[in-house]
């Protein structure tokens, strides 16, 4: 499993920089850049929601779904980095999140 390091302190699973979810999916089939890839499992931390209402442990390891084909870390629609980087510091929306390790292997 890599470590996911994760900057998105708006998400609601985001705790100290870590994930309190077992595995993430990292949405982006047809994405060629970093730009193009999300966090599919992001949620918004509402108004009353904060740090301590996180559940569960954050962890740095952290099982990837990686919808992200053409990344040359996927394998089988699994992350095989040995870390990645989840950004998107302010996010409302997964969409305004990424996976800032993503590198195109385009046409591996």
């Amino acid at each position: 499993m890599p470590e996911l390091r994760c900057t998105v302190q708006t998400c609601l699973h985001n705790k100290d920089f870590y994930c309190a979810l077992d595995g993430i999916v990292v949405g982006g089939s047809n994405a060629t850049t970093a730009e193009q890839t999300c966090c599919g499992s992001f949620e918004e931390r509402r108004g009353g929601d904060t740090y301590s209402n996180v559940t569960g442990e954050a962890s740095p390891k952290s099982d990837i779904d990686c919808k992200a084909v053409e990344c040359r870390y996927n394998e089988d629609c699994h992350c095989h980095a040995g870390k990645i980087s989840v950004e998107g510091s302010n996010a409302c929306q997964c969409e305004q999140t990424g996976c800032a390790t993503f590198t195109c292997g385009c046409g591996k």
